[in-house]
């Protein structure tokens, strides 16, 4: 289970308990944080508290907040600046120099529009989504802290925000958004006023398909399923015992090589492992994975049996283009050194995730650029009647 996951079921068992919540995120960062904005909090007022938003440095002092500046209900923005010194002296000291802001809303279940609800909505229907929030504004706009708009996949948008020209500009930037899975900060400068925006891209769960279902597959379910991702195991030897081995949460789907293609549904959010030992699986589950949108498809196995198959496919007059054949990964997973199950495991977990977010697998220690690579440079549009 991930973190927006796990606030989500929070959420849920906070309203049948009747506790008051609140939820915090992180809207804005300068320089050096642990946490990018998008980074999410759940507090009741009984001092429960799911996910984070820092080191474990500022979590308590968010708290705080809610008990002491939040009686009327109405949101704030709190600014944690751990570029002076001061913060040594306020016992935050976490050790990154960088500027985090923090907006802190009491949850409605009925509120319009309701970002929780919508979470899960995305979640639930396995769709992108966007959420634009204001967390801070300067003059007589039409605008109040917390105010946004949500965007469907469909063009579809809520919104509670009453400036026309800023909603304009913010459908805009969301499907902009849409298109780059980025999410971003923008100051909008209107005749009024300026209006600083969170543009916060929802992501439904990675979804990992894993074909094979042999002792050397259950970590790479176990540590998918750590990081929060769906997995779904599939085993064309149809062995009742696999639903042993796999307990829940994992999906289990026990198949046939010559019937696989009709029950493995794989979109665009997919990534599939390839491990299933046996070469005419492999065979068929390749013929069948890389004509589809798959965004990942790493195979177990030397590089040569690889290109065999590839040779097999194409014996039988089926030839892959270079974008196809770009999303191959063989062998499978980052250059560690791995040679248990788990190390193997970890190898391919870590390759997944490195082409999820467009990066090399490298050492940090090597890279020049900041580690999160966030865009905290403002887009800053001028707004006019």
């Amino acid at each position: 289970m991930n973190e927006l996951q796990a606030i989500l079921e929070g959420f849920e068992s906070s309203q049948k308990n009747g506790e008051i919540t609140f939820l915090a995120t992180v809207v804005k960062t300068q320089g050096s944080t642990y946490r990018r904005p998008g980074a999410k909090m759940l507090m009741t007022n009984t001092g429960r508290m799911i996910g984070t938003i820092s080191a474990g440095c500022l979590e308590n002092d968010v708290f705080e907040h809610t008990q002491q500046r939040m009686s009327d209900g109405e949101p704030i923005v709190v600014t944690y600046d751990h570029t002076a010194s001061e913060d040594i002296l306020w016992d935050f000291g976490l050790g990154c120099n960088g500027i985090v802001q923090v907006l802190i809303e009491r949850l409605e279940k009925e509120s319009t529009p309701n970002a929780i609800a919508f979470i899960q909505e995305c979640f639930h229907q396995k769709h992108l989504g966007i959420i634009a929030t204001v967390f801070a504004f300067e003059g007589a706009v039409k605008v109040k802290l917390g105010s946004r708009l949500l965007l469907y996949p469909d063009g579809k948008f809520i919104t509670d925000i009453k400036e026309a020209n800023l909603i304009q500009s913010l459908i805009a930037d969301s499907q902009a958004a849409f298109a780059n899975q980025k999410s971003r900060v923008s100051n909008y400068q209107l005749p009024l006023g300026n209006v600083e925006v969170f543009i916060e891209v929802i992501q439904p769960p990675t979804h990992t398909v894993i074909f094979g279902a042999g002792h050397d597959a259950v970590p790479v379910a176990q540590f998918a399923q750590a990081l929060g991702w769906q997995v779904t195991v599939v085993d064309c030897r149809a062995n009742e015992a696999t639903r042993v081995r796999f307990p829940l949460p994992c999906d289990v789907i026990l198949s046939r090589r010559e019937i696989v293609q009709k029950q493995v549904f794989i979109n665009a959010h997919t990534n599939a492992v390839v491990m299933t030992h046996n070469y005419l699986d492999d065979r068929e589950i390749l013929k069948m994975l890389l004509p589809s949108p798959a965004r990942y498809i790493g195979i177990l196995g030397p590089k040569v049996r690889t290109e065999r198959l590839l040779e097999d496919l194409r014996s039988q007059g089926i030839v892959y283009n270079t974008e196809q054949l770009r999303r191959l990964h063989s062998p499978i997973g980052i250059d560690i050194g791995a040679d248990t199950p788990e190390g193997i495991a970890i190898a391919i977990i870590a390759e997944i995730q490195a082409v999820l977010t467009n990066r090399s697998g490298n050492f940090l220690r090597n890279r020049n650029q900041p580690i999160h690579q966030y865009n905290e440079s403002n887009s800053n549009l001028l707004l006019t009647t």
